[in-house]
């Protein structure tokens, strides 16, 4: 394995773990529907009014968690990747301590970072560019525990949960 060379620090110290991978979906409750019958359990879920999408989680035999994300406004970032790519695997979360030290490393590295949004307290993420990431969308985030709600599914897909 390639050592990170002296000047670069790695982000391994910054990263707590990976907490889910993503899938763009169309309609959420068919995503939900199918990962029920993987043997998931819905984790919680909400509308992102910023982001333009409705988002669930759900938790699946052996811990491994999958968020499914649909546009909810047709002039957001998940309408124009479904456009043009499909459904389909969209981005890997890892919970990381600071967002903003893993940004910076992140850089400093030569990585192409993009959509860094703070937001002290609650949610804040940076993206690592796929072009930069073997074509993958990296997602590092912070929050605070507790920060999720717990709400039942027919609440999120009604659009009844909101969060911004």
């Amino acid at each position: 394995m390639p050592d990170v060379p002296e000047h670069l620090e790695p982000l391994s110290d910054l990263i707590e773990y990976l907490d889910h991978v993503a899938i763009g979906v169309r309609d959420v409750a068919a995503a939900a529907e199918l990962l029920e019958l993987l043997g998931g359990a819905f984790v919680t879920g909400a509308d992102n009014r910023r982001g333009g999408f409705r988002w669930i989680h759900y938790r699946l035999p052996g811990g491994a968690k999958v968020e499914a994300l649909a546009p909810i406004s047709d002039d957001c970032f998940l309408w124009r990747f479904l456009n043009s790519r499909g459904e389909g695997m969209h981005h890997v979360t890892f919970k990381v301590s600071s967002v903003t030290e893993a940004a910076r490393r992140a850089e400093r590295a030569g990585l192409r970072v993009v959509g860094l949004y703070l937001d002290p307290g609650a949610w804040s993420e940076c993206f690592i560019h796929p072009a930069a990431a073997h074509g993958t969308l990296i997602q590092l985030a912070e929050w605070p525990e507790g920060l999720f709600p717990d709400v039942p599914l027919e609440d999120v897909l009604a659009g009844k949960v909101i969060e911004d």
